[in-house]
């Protein structure tokens, strides 16, 4: 019997689970060593390589502290969830994590505008 290889819905998975362990600030290995596996084999499930079974989805959904429905697309109304697939870069990251720390509400407008102003530029 042909074992399934990886798809399309394992890579977005993988993704989600990237995107958490990240914004909970917890490498690689520590997840690993949470789940009883090596970094390797979380690298592996992020990209897509390797599928997630059920039972270790949940482990990694309470190591990560999100529901298992996290890592599922949903019926299109979980709009958080996008956007921050969309934030899956180190850069976006930084970015994000420095504007969160801006208290001043002025301030941060002047950046969303000053930040809008510039994309409008470039397209």
């Amino acid at each position: 019997m042909k074992q399934r290889s990886a798809g399309k819905p394992d890579i977005e998975m993988g993704k989600r689970i990237r995107l958490r362990r990240v914004e909970q600030k917890i490498s690689q290995a520590d997840l690993g060593e949470q789940l009883g596996v090596s970094f390797q084999q979380v690298q592996k499930y992020e990209k897509g390589v390797n599928r997630v079974g059920a039972s270790r989805l949940q482990q990694i959904a309470t190591a990560l502290n999100v529901p298992v429905t996290f890592f599922y697309d949903g019926d299109g109304k979980n709009r958080e969830v996008e956007s921050l697939l969309f934030l899956d870069s180190a850069f976006s990251l930084r970015l994000l994590r420095a504007y969160s720390r801006i208290k001043d509400q002025t301030v941060q407008r002047q950046l969303v505008t000053l930040m809008e102003a510039i994309a409008e530029e470039k397209e």
